[in-house]
């Protein structure tokens, strides 16, 4: 194993999806792309469209009633959005003739032809994954109307030739798309690290993994703002500052109410009373740009004033949709399962950065592929080295390896005389009460003891556990330190020196520094 083998650091926490089947039913159920479905089937040779496929107001109201709507200005968008969608999605095929001039527009005047799309069949037909690839084109489709300019004085863009300016507009496609692809990261990145969902699954993970297994929570949508908007560096937000977040929060407002139709957002919208107060909401001041962290100036979720101002909770499939835009993108957005293919040096590597939870997970998912015996063999191979993160796969070796039951036993005695390995290998013995299991010298003892809080020191840094650790150790083995700093391990002064700064005791302290030295000048740095 190479020494140099850089340790894998994801640039995001690994995400626990749901099977495909279920996210599936989920897509099936969401209420735009169910109504979409409908007016697929509803739709034949007679029915009219005009410009862009897009329906013709005449043919609204019998679109609503097929969808079981009110024929009224509510039911009637609706219908028209779902349409949309249907379009988009190949639900249905529109071919609309040349109006003559060569470009095809009709001027909206000149009827199309509507079919049956070649992605309706899917919909009972297809895999999961393809209803899922259906469902990303919907949220795809919805997208792309978030991000459209609010046209609420269509007059005020209209050219002398009856066509839209879009330099009146002042609209940035880009800009806005990159927005609210940032909110959404920032969600998602909520939703994976803060616990946003709240609550506990069903097999243990709470917190941040109960909110990929897909509990209830939900982020102010002040704090979201806010995250896209506020310097990191800004201590109290200025009033021009306040002012952005709040005109971000009212055009997220808007996006996230076209948003929840599609299944990827729950939302609970801004009060329409905030748009006739005339203070904006104080509420705005949290989070730094650029991540989804909140500072002590965010809302209080469990506050009922926070919710006039809007809640959001991404969903399963809320987060199945942005992590695959995250990794069209080329982001690395990892998953629970991701590695389950691989070898146990990428498993190794690669849970070094997860979770406790989602580490445990991985490796489940990693182990049920394997036998015990072969999987604690490769296991232990990949746990060798002298690299700086050889302790920390170590110590996920040993996490594993609790995993396994008496059928790893030969793998793991094949290893009882490895400098490296010997030591977890006794202890691994050791708790399943096994026999025979040889004592280890102290030269083992020593070197395994550097190597766990190397490992440690990896993992969490100096933690109050970890010091707990060092002062349990030197209390059980006097004169541990004149023998420590001969242990012939690449770490061995790294920790010594860290034991000084943790063990609460000068005098113990100031012998580990000592120790430290020595071990420097014995290895010549």
């Amino acid at each position: 194993m190479s020494p140099d083998r850089p340790a894998a650091s994801p640039a995001l926490p690994p995400v626990r999806l749901r099977q495909e089947a279920e996210l599936a039913r989920d897509a099936l159920g969401a209420p735009l792309l169910s109504r979409a479905v409908r007016l697929a089937r509803w739709a034949g040779p007679g029915t009219r469209v005009g410009a862009g496929g897009v329906l013709v107001d005449e043919q609204l109201p019998d679109a609503a009633k097929a969808l079981g709507l009110a024929p009224d200005e509510e039911g009637t968008a609706d219908a028209s959005a779902a349409w949309r969608v249907a379009v988009d999605t190949g639900l249905v095929e529109v071919v609309v003739p040349d109006d003559g001039d060569g470009d095809g527009d009709g001027g909206g005047e000149l009827p199309g032809t509507v079919t049956t799309g070649g992605n309706l069949p899917l919909i009972t037909g297809g895999s999961p994954k393809d209803v899922l690839a259906l469902w990303q084109d919907a949220f795809e489709s919805v997208r792309a109307d978030a991000i459209a300019p609010l046209l609420d004085d269509l007059s005020a863009v209209i050219d002398e030739h009856g066509e839209i300016d879009l330099d009146a507009l002042d609209w940035d496609p880009e800009a806005e798309s990159e927005f609210l692809d940032g909110v959404l990261g920032n969600l998602y990145l909520l939703t994976l690290t803060e616990g946003a969902a709240g609550g506990a699954a069903d097999d243990g993970f709470t917190g941040a993994d109960a909110a990929s297994a897909g509990s209830g929570g939900a982020v102010p949508l002040p704090a979201l703002a806010a995250s896209m908007i506020v310097p990191d560096d800004m201590g109290e937000p200025t009033d021009d500052i306040l002012e952005q977040v709040s005109e971000a929060m009212m055009r997220l407002d808007d996006q996230f109410r076209l948003l929840e139709p599609i299944g990827l957002v729950r939302y609970r919208p801004v009060d329409g009373e905030l748009m006739e107060e005339e203070a904006g909401p104080a509420t705005a001041r949290s989070g730094p740009s650029g991540s989804a962290a909140t500072d002590s100036h965010a809302p209080d979720a469990a506050d009922d004033d926070v919710s006039r101002y809007g809640l959001v909770t991404l969903t399963p499939l809320g987060l199945y949709g942005i992590r695959a835009r995250m990794l069209e993108a080329g982001i690395a957005a990892p998953a629970v399962g991701d590695l389950a293919a691989g070898g146990a040096d990428a498993l190794l590597d690669g849970v070094a950065r997860y979770s406790e939870l989602a580490a445990r997970a991985e490796t489940i998912e990693w182990l049920a592929r394997r036998t015990p015996r072969a999987a604690a063999t490769e296991l232990l191979d990949a746990a060798h080295g002298t690299d700086r993160g050889a302790p920390l796969r170590r110590l996920h070796c040993q996490q594993a390896l609790a995993l396994l039951g008496a059928d790893a036993e030969p793998a793991v005695r094949a290893v009882l005389d490895d400098r490296e390995l010997g030591g977890l290998a006794r202890v691994w013995l050791a708790e399943r009460g096994t026999a025979d299991v040889p004592a280890p010298p102290p030269s083992m003892i020593l070197w395994l003891a550097v190597d766990t809080i190397a490992a440690q020191l990896d993992a969490e840094g100096e933690s109050d556990e970890l010091r707990g650790l060092v002062e349990g150790l030197v209390g059980q083995h006097s004169g541990f330190f004149g023998e420590a700093w001969r242990v012939e391990h690449p770490a061995t002064a790294d920790v010594l020196e860290a034991m000084g700064r943790l063990h609460g005791d000068r005098r113990t302290a100031k012998e580990a520094r000592k120790a430290a030295f020595k071990a420097r000048s014995r290895a010549g740095t």
